[in-house]
């Protein structure tokens, strides 16, 4: 493969969404830490089941929005590689196949002695990726996107992590997983709010266009808010050192957010959307590591 080739299809992997996969797997781990039930196996099987299944939603994204419209010359974010033509609809397919088996692969080592729920869940995740925007009924296209991203990379991501190592129930922990899944559909909110006109050109109802801009704004705020909201309420209920507020630490960038979001047009959002990523990444690791102190 030339270098051209290589850099193509480096391009379709979309790198830059990758620290985003591993949100809910660090957060998951460090509360796990804190109860001293931390699996370096388990982390590294976790991280390498995250990226994997990003990857794979990256290049179904890929194919999906070329073939459904949502990719063309007006599309305000980068070009995609299937809708360009740098990459062949066929060879795009191969590759999502290639990263299915992939995924079940190292799914497979991951849970195959755990119970049948997380089999399902795994199962569901795999498809996930694949329906946001692939398939003949997409649901990225009817709005539900940020209902799979909230559970993904919040409940069944955070959740699911810190079970595999500690295998036990703490339904509190569903509050900071729930502020790591709301900041997540943050990250996926500032793509669409960049990305509303040439979805709702090609027929991609997201929730900025069923919203309009304002109200998607103002629904950014509700996202990063209730994040704040949710592990406040964990800290209260579980509070053993003022460490635990360490999370606090990142208010001043998500403040910085939510004004760049709600005062920039759509072809400025693109430094904030990898702005909401590294803020998601800062709050995930200062919650985690005030748990730990």
């Amino acid at each position: 493969m030339d270098m051209n080739k290589t850099r193509v299809w480096l391009s379709a992997l979309r790198l830059r969404t990758l620290p985003l996969a591993t949100a809910s797997i660090v957060l998951g781990s460090l509360l796990a830490a804190a109860e001293y039930a931390f699996s370096w196996t388990v982390a590294l099987l976790c991280f390498a089941t995250a990226i994997l299944l990003q990857v794979l939603s990256n290049l179904a994204n890929d194919y999906g929005d070329s073939k459904h419209g949502a990719d063309s010359a007006n599309r305000v974010g980068p070009s995609r590689a299937t809708q360009s033509g740098k990459i062949t609809a066929p060879a795009m397919r191969r590759a999502v196949l290639v990263f299915v088996c992939l995924c079940l692969a190292v799914g497979y080592v991951l849970i195959r002695k755990e119970s049948f729920a997380f089999h399902v869940a795994g199962l569901a995740a795999i498809a996930a990726a694949i329906a946001y925007t692939a398939g003949p009924k997409p649901y990225g296209y009817v709005g539900l996107g940020d209902i799979f991203v909230f559970m993904f990379f919040g409940i069944v991501g955070v959740f699911g992590c810190y079970y595999l190592h500690t295998h036990s129930l703490n339904l509190a922990i569903l509050l900071p997983a729930s502020s790591c899944g709301l900041l997540c559909v943050g990250v996926l909110n500032v793509n669409n709010i960049r990305d509303r006109e040439s979805d709702r050109e090609a027929g991609k109802i997201t929730i900025p266009v069923r919203l309009g801009q304002k109200k998607a704004r103002i629904y950014h705020w509700g996202l990063l808010a209730g994040a704040v909201i949710l592990s406040a309420i964990y800290v209260w209920l579980n509070f053993a050192s003022g460490w635990q507020w360490l999370f606090l630490l990142s208010l001043p960038l998500m403040w910085v957010n939510g004004l760049g979001v709600a005062t920039n047009e759509s072809a400025q959002l693109d430094p904030y959307l990898k702005h909401m990523v590294l803020t998601t990444l800062l709050f995930v690791i200062l919650f985690g590591v005030g748990g730990l102190l």
